[in-house]
């Protein structure tokens, strides 16, 4: 009965924007709207799998070029989820916060350095970028865990207890999954939260400029591309990111857009970018 109702739970989340009305964050300009309706055509089955099990790879190859020089530390995440920067009830004991798809710390680094009194556990999908993670000056066994792991494919449960982890975080990550991967991922992540955790979240929104730039033949489905370099990327709706975590069990505390602007003087460009950010709640008892 449990393999059904997953079954069920799945193909309704799948339908989500096909069924469901859909919470637009920006109204298309007719030359958009013209290059999205001609953009009809999808990537292979055969070539489509082979970006699946080979993402690990790509991602390898995506630090061994760009080492830690990619990302920009993430200044903003206490500012933007204040959750990070509250104290345990009573103030005494260390939080346990859990980062899905760490890189090479870009996340939770900036956290300690505010001195923020976490201990971290912290996996990638890339062997290499665990590597870099180890390499920072602040790297200390004794305040982090940092270990390789699919989320897709392996339990959290092997490296993090269950029941442990205060706050669950996914920047930028739950949109590199396969559609189909995505629940399952997400109910990993629900095993280790204690009841009452949270899971934040900030990703690519729908209609993000990003996912306007795609030349045809990078789409694998509606809303989900691959990169020159392999990667992939979906753009969430509202409805459809809520849908993903009603499925796996959470309840949604918060789910918006935000809206930020990306700027390029020496091209003279200034184009929107839109992003989801959510806050979801492991429920504090699980109904009978």
């Amino acid at each position: 009965m449990a393999e059904c109702a997953d079954a069920l739970c799945e193909s309704q989340v799948a339908r989500c924007d096909e069924d469901d009305e859909v919470t637009y964050p920006r109204q298309l300009t007719e030359e958009e709207q013209v290059a999205l309706a001609k953009d009809t055509r999808v990537v292979s089955d055969f070539r489509r799998q082979k970006f699946e099990l080979e993402a690990k790879k790509h991602w390898d190859l995506f630090y061994k070029r760009n080492q830690t020089k990619f990302f920009k530390d993430r200044h903003w995440t206490s500012r933007e989820f204040n959750e990070l920067a509250k104290e345990n009830d009573g103030g005494t004991g260390r939080r346990v916060i859990l980062e899905v798809g760490c890189g090479v710390g870009n996340f939770f680094y900036p956290l300690l350095e505010d001195g923020l009194n976490f201990f971290v556990h912290a996996c990638d999908l890339s062997p290499r970028a665990i590597e870099f993670v180890k390499e920072h000056s602040l790297y200390s066994p004794e305040n982090i865990n940092a270990f390789p792991c699919d989320v897709t494919k392996e339990e959290l449960s092997a490296h993090v207890a269950e029941n442990s982890v205060d706050i669950a975080t996914l920047i930028f990550v739950l949109s590199a999954m396969e559609l189909d991967s995505m629940v399952i991922a997400l109910k990993k992540i629900l095993q280790v939260l204690k009841p009452g955790g949270l899971c934040l979240l900030r990703d690519y929104g729908l209609y993000d400029h990003a996912m306007l730039r795609f030349a045809p033949g990078h789409k694998l489905e509606e809303n989900f591309y691959v990169r020159q370099d392999g990667t992939r990327a979906y753009y969430f709706s509202l409805e459809k990111l809520a849908s993903l975590f009603i499925c796996a069990g959470f309840e949604v505390v918060s789910n918006e857009y935000v809206y930020r602007e990306t700027v390029n003087r020496k091209e003279g460009l200034c184009v929107p970018r839109i992003f989801v950010q959510a806050k979801f709640m492991r429920p504090l008892a699980v109904a009978e």
